[in-house]
């Protein structure tokens, strides 16, 4: 079988690589690339193949020294990261699969990008750059082709796992590195039956003055949570499109502090292909206006893209490095 490597540059990009090992499973022998300081992608993906960490140069916060050092770092740790066996390498659009990616080109192996879910308006800044060392950059959206020469193939949806069902709860997640003004206005509500997952933010205040909720900092079965939900509520990502899959109302809510106008834009966007309710700066009583409005709204149904790239992906490594 080809030989496959997967960069996979957590949260929601660990979800993209998630979604490709489903469909690859079998069809290739797989390894992957995941950041060194975020565990739950290894252990999201361990189940389908060999996993290596390196240096993930930038996290939202990271000040730009840091950056450069780290990028640094992580370019000499790629050199030995990327075997020269491999046939094909897929970044999936974090700036963490610059490096590995950029290396692997260099070592003449075809490079497949693919493009963020939630950009309708300009590239993202992985997939500027890499377009340039890059046999197929992988479009999610036709509006992609606005502003990105690339290969349209739909939206990369995750399988259902399980079945859906209504559990009752409200599903709040804060994604990786978790949202406090997201969670201090959830506080300031009456709602009740609430699943909080905190990310890297300590939830422990918040389970105090709610006994009644059920608060993780992650779970390894997080599909689970969202097949049982009644609404999810989210930032912008991985965690929308996946309740969609399971045919859950969503709310998004965007990070006015980490985002420029423009993304904000990208957002609105975003929540108007899925069918999510949006807020763009959260208080109490948004929230709750926001999930009565979600229960009222289904999603809309999307067509999936992973299986016509994962079919190019192949033929890309069936031709070998030249």
């Amino acid at each position: 079988m080809r030989k496959i490597l997967i960069l996979a540059g957590g949260g929601g990009h660990t979800g993209y690589a998630q979604i490709l090992a489903d469909e690859l499973k079998g069809r290739a022998e797989l390894s992957f690339l995941s950041p060194d300081d975020e565990p739950i992608s290894v252990r999201r993906l361990e189940g389908y193949g060999s996993v290596r960490t390196m240096t993930k140069p930038r996290h939202p916060t990271t000040p730009a020294l840091t950056f450069l050092w780290k990028l640094l770092k992580a370019f000499f740790e790629s050199l030995n990261r990327i075997p020269s066996d491999i046939d094909v390498v897929v970044s999936t659009g974090s700036s963490f699969c610059v490096p590995p990616a950029i290396v692997a080109w260099m070592k003449r192996i075809p490079v497949v990008n693919l493009e963020s879910r939630v950009k309708f308006t300009k590239p993202s800044g992985t997939a500027s750059l890499l377009r340039r060392f890059s046999r197929l950059t992988a479009l999610q959206w036709e509006e992609q082709k606005g502003f990105l020469e690339g290969t349209v193939f739909g939206p990369l949806l995750p399988r259902r796992l399980v079945e859906s069902s209504d559990g009752g709860y409200i599903l709040v997640s804060g994604g990786t590195y978790g949202y406090k003004e997201l969670f201090d206005a959830l506080d300031e509500t009456d709602l009740e039956n609430v699943v909080l997952q905190t990310g890297k933010i300590d939830g422990g205040s918040y389970a105090k003055a709610h006994p009644g909720w059920r608060v993780i900092s992650y779970s390894d079965r997080f599909y689970e949570l969202i097949a049982g939900a009644r609404v999810v509520v989210s930032p912008p990502g991985g965690t929308p499109v996946e309740a969609v899959a399971y045919g859950k109302p969503v709310v998004i809510v965007e990070y006015p502090a980490w985002t420029k106008a423009a993304d904000l834009e990208e957002t609105r966007l975003f929540a108007e292909k899925i069918g999510a309710s949006l807020i763009t700066d959260v208080t109490a009583e948004k929230l709750v206006s926001a999930i009565e409005e979600a229960q009222h709204r289904p999603p809309k149904a999307l067509e999936a893209g992973n299986k016509e790239l994962v079919e190019a992906i192949l033929s890309i490594a069936g031709h070998g490095n030249v």
